[in-house]
């Protein structure tokens, strides 16, 4: 019914950058042999799944994952907001759009003071029957009951929204802290296996300096060499169970029961081709920008309710009744009604109403800035997703040839010292050049796994191809 006063809300324009970074990427990453050391594709608009996750070939990855989305008290609690938004709703818009009808019924007895009946010198009791309906509406001629319902329905977007950023933070955070646990089994393990070696090198120095070949000074560097790299193994296990506690919470679970599966860098499959969003269809897929929109939204329709606050409120009102002091005349007796209209007409508030609406307005400037913000954060992430998807892949090529460099050179070391060609200060040398790049290399092979958790959390993780998918959106705005 009339007109609605204030902006009506557009979409923000796509961007209108058309890559992510300064410079092109190039369409395959560098190779390298060994643990997560294939070579990588990123595939310009191909579509990104609904689960991922599931590329990393890991039945125990995915049954994890769908245990936390069922499970999970942060998701409960996102689920049980967008209901109270989406109720907060339907209440007013029951209020708002449709007229009010009250019923009223009342039976009292009364006594009246003789001062002031014209009955017996005790006053006059009698029964009082009453009944009626009324029904009041207020029109909205100037729009401002759709403004506020427009701006209620942005807001069940954006809870909406939040719900399925917090299923992306979720579910991504789960795959990160599982390629964190298997990054950390491969660095305890390769410390073992450097333990297990200088052991053997410092049982193997002890037996020489028994013969008489050497002094005590090589088995005291050795032993050192021992104890520093034992020393590697407590925050290593301690981290990892920290991480064990961490994937259980996530999971919904008490660290005490969880029961989870173990995960290694073996057991997970490193994708090979990774879709990457267009520029331009990145702000649909980001819950975030998304929610970012829908408080804009709501910032553009709140500028709709202080302006039509401005102009005047006709209110309709009717009511039917009876009443009467016997029941039997109650029931068949006269009845009474009323049928009437009030106007409301702001005169002088000493500029209140005015300063409402600059506020309103000067909200929706600091949303769009927000939006705006929102949106470069975005891009900005999706830019250092896919450089470190380059840069560590290269970074692993050379981390493995480094270490391939490092081994053999100890092991041609490890002989020359058993014949006496070089010096065992040359072998410890050797042996913590050795050491470094082994550990380097673990924690390198899974950054490129986490890597591409990075890169789907980036890109929105293909919330919008879920069946179950909100569609807050097209289920409130459009009412």
């Amino acid at each position: 019914m009339g007109c609605a006063v204030g902006p009506d809300f557009r979409t923000p324009p796509p961007p209108e950058a058309s890559r992510y970074t300064e410079t092109p990427l190039p369409a395959e990453t560098a190779g390298a042999p060994g643990t997560g050391g294939a070579p990588q594709r990123l595939v310009t608009g191909a579509k990104i799944a609904d689960e991922w996750w599931a590329l990393f070939q890991s039945e125990p990855l995915n049954a994890l994952v769908r245990a936390a989305i069922a499970d999970s008290p942060t998701l409960a609690a996102a689920q049980a907001t967008l209901m109270q938004v989406r109720e907060t709703y339907n209440a007013r818009e029951g209020a708002l759009l449709f007229p009010g009808v009250d019923a009223n019924a009342s039976a009292t007895r009364q006594k009246v003071a003789a001062a002031t009946s014209s009955g017996a010198a005790g006053g006059t009791i009698f029964n009082l029957y009453s009944a009626s309906v009324s029904v009041g509406y207020m029109l909205d001629f100037f729009g401002r009951n759709r403004r506020e319902l427009e701006g209620l329905a942005a807001r069940v977007d954006y809870n909406g929204y939040q719900l399925d950023a917090a299923y992306l933070t979720l579910t991504s955070n789960i795959v990160t802290t599982a390629v964190r646990e298997a990054s950390l089994r491969g660095q305890i393990a390769a410390v073992r296996d450097i333990l297990a070696n200088e052991q053997r090198a410092l049982d193997l120095t002890e037996k020489q300096r028994q013969l008489g070949g050497i002094g005590r000074l090589p088995v005291l560097a050795q032993g050192a060499q021992v104890a520093q790299t034992r020393a590697l193994l407590p925050p290593l296990e301690r981290e990892l169970a920290q991480t064990r506690h961490l994937l259980a919470v996530l999971v919904g679970r008490f660290p005490s029961e969880a029961g989870l599966p173990s995960f290694d860098l073996d057991s997970l499959t490193l994708p090979v081709e990774l879709p990457v969003s267009l520029p331009s269809e990145l702000a649909r897929q980001r819950p975030d920008i998304r929610a970012a929109e829908a408080l804009l939204h709501q910032a553009s329709a709140q500028i709709g309710v202080a302006t039509a606050n401005l102009y005047p409120q006709i209110t309709l009102s009717g009511s039917f009744g009876a009443a009467s002091t016997s029941f039997r005349d109650f029931l068949g007796g006269p009845s009474a009604w009323s049928i009437g209209a009030a106007l409301l007409q702001p005169l002088f508030h000493g500029g209140q109403l005015q300063a409402e609406r600059r506020a309103a307005i000067a909200a929706y400037d600091a949303a769009a800035a927000q939006y705006h913000e929102t949106v470069l954060l975005a891009f900005q992430n999706v830019a250092d997703a896919l450089k470190a998807i380059e840069d560590d892949a290269r970074l692993l090529k050379a981390q493995a040839e480094a270490e391939r460099l490092a081994r053999e050179s100890l092991d041609l070391t490890q002989r020359q010292y058993q014949v006496g060609a070089v010096s065992f200060l040359t072998l410890l040398v050797v042996q913590r050049q050795y050491n470094q790049a082994r550990l380097a290399l673990a924690q390198v092979q899974g950054n490129r796994y986490a890597d591409v958790a990075a890169l789907f959390q980036a890109l929105g993780g293909g919330w919008w191809n879920r069946e179950s998918g909100s569609g807050i959106a097209k289920t409130v705005s459009a009412k």
